[in-house]
């Protein structure tokens, strides 16, 4: 029986700001003592009251751009009530129905919101004096945190992956935040159901997903599963589920809430926050050049191939190392192109060089004398037999592959082999194998 795969994808940020939401108590407290970093607001204390982050408001809406979202003029807090040891005043300040972003687009999904909230404090589960334990660490309490929220029109894992990683490099570039899912900075969830024709009554969650891996294989698992209860006529259960990597497989949680459930109300300690089209359309002039825009520029202005623009602008610092030693290499007689696959197949440490002496030590090299015939050879059967793998992946079509082998070849001869000649010798050597 075939069925459609309807997934929806919530994706936690935590905001770079200096401050957190709604009191002046630091962010940088990851690796510091807990409960070190708090006060009466981020504790939850009565009588203390909240005062919104503008900051994190501005990088909320310049978010919401960069996704294509409408911003909204008018927006409020409101107040998310459910009880649990995390949140220390029994609800958890959130937006409901007036997000500061609505309705987006990105990568053909279409984006409901992105809205902001403050971030609850952690538990560690740990044995303290032989006994069982779940400790509070308020630090995190109050961090600013931003909900991007997608329509369920992902259709399998690869796509929802593929979503996430561009989506985490937008957000890299835009300089709001780490992404760092490791320390916890970035946080995924998966919304996934099935229906035969239409979305249907029921979804599961998958929560706490740390890495584009986990969710890949989570998704896989859970259309798997979901499709073999409704095989037999039933009906998965509405609830939250986990992954553990270690059976390769999701398990219940706890069943799964509904937005009435959260009885949400507006802030009453935080006014309505209305924004004019002046300050909005200053934060839109605010916004960087975006990968994708990068990328079509590099190919355009540089004459790069797709593939070698889309690994030049995987990250900001790559593509502007790029763009000043290839604003030098004009000037040294070095092509463009020439500078584009060094930096690509030699993986330069460019936290280790400056441009300026990128560009001398490529002038030197062209001073060394050239590695050919037997010492070549000897060299490319080398990296052949040490990347089996790879050299299948080319076999099978995958033609970009190549570069990698090229750069193997330039790492061992030290960079006195011409890239051209590697990369013909290589492919002679495959189709013969």
């Amino acid at each position: 029986m075939e069925f459609k795969v309807f997934i929806g994808l919530e994706i936690h940020i935590e905001l770079k700001t200096k401050a957190k939401m709604f009191c002046h108590c630091g962010t940088d407290y990851f690796g510091h003592k807990p409960n070190t970093h708090v006060c009466p607001v981020c504790l939850g204390l009565p009588g203390a009251l909240p005062v919104p982050n503008k900051k994190a408001i501005e990088l909320t809406i310049m978010v919401g751009q960069a996704l294509n979202c409408r911003i909204n003029s008018f927006s409020k807090f409101d107040r998310k009530n459910y009880f649990y040891p995390d949140l220390p005043k029994g609800y958890q300040i959130s937006q409901y129905d007036l997000p500061f972003c609505k309705n987006g687009k990105f990568l053909d999904v279409d984006i409901t919101r992105a809205h902001l909230e403050e971030d609850t404090a952690k538990l560690a589960h740990l044995k303290l004096n032989g006994k069982e334990v779940s400790l509070i660490d308020f630090n995190r309490s109050g961090i600013p945190l931003l909900e991007i929220v997608t329509e369920p029109d992902i259709k399998n894992s690869k796509q929802a992956k593929e979503f996430l990683k561009k989506l985490t490099q937008t957000v890299r570039y835009l300089d709001v935040s780490d992404c760092d899912m490791e320390k916890g900075s970035m946080r995924l969830e998966v919304n996934i159901s099935l229906g035969k024709d239409k979305l249907p009554d029921y979804k599961v969650e998958l929560k706490n997903l740390n890495s584009f891996r986990f969710v890949e294989k989570a998704i896989d698992y859970e259309i798997k599963r979901q499709k073999e209860i409704l095989e037999k006529g039933e009906k998965p259960t509405q609830e939250t589920r986990g992954w553990d990597e270690k059976r390769q497989r999701t398990f219940s949680q706890r069943i799964k809430e509904e937005a009435q459930d959260y009885r949400y109300f507006p802030e009453p300690d935080i006014p309505p926050i209305r924004l004019n089209e002046k300050e909005i359309g200053e934060i839109k002039k605010s916004l960087p050049e975006l990968p994708e825009e990068k990328k079509r520029r590099f190919t355009k202005a540089y004459c790069l191939s797709d593939y070698n623009a889309s690994l030049l602008t995987e990250n900001m610092k790559m593509a502007n190392f790029f763009e000043g030693t290839a604003s030098l290499a004009g000037e040294k007689g070095i092509e463009v192109k020439k500078i584009a696959n060094i930096l690509i197949n030699r993986k330069v440490n460019i936290n280790k060089i400056s441009p300026e002496k990128f560009i001398r030590n490529i002038l030197k090299e062209k001073t060394k004398p050239q590695i050919k015939g037997k010492d070549l050879n000897k060299i490319i059967k080398k990296v052949l037999e040490n990347n089996q793998k790879v050299v299948k992946e080319i076999k099978k079509g995958k033609e970009g592959a190549i570069e990698f082998l090229v750069g193997q070849v330039m790492r061992e001869a030290k960079g006195q082999v011409n890239p051209n000649q590697a990369r013909k010798t290589l492919r002679e050597k495959i189709k013969s194998a």
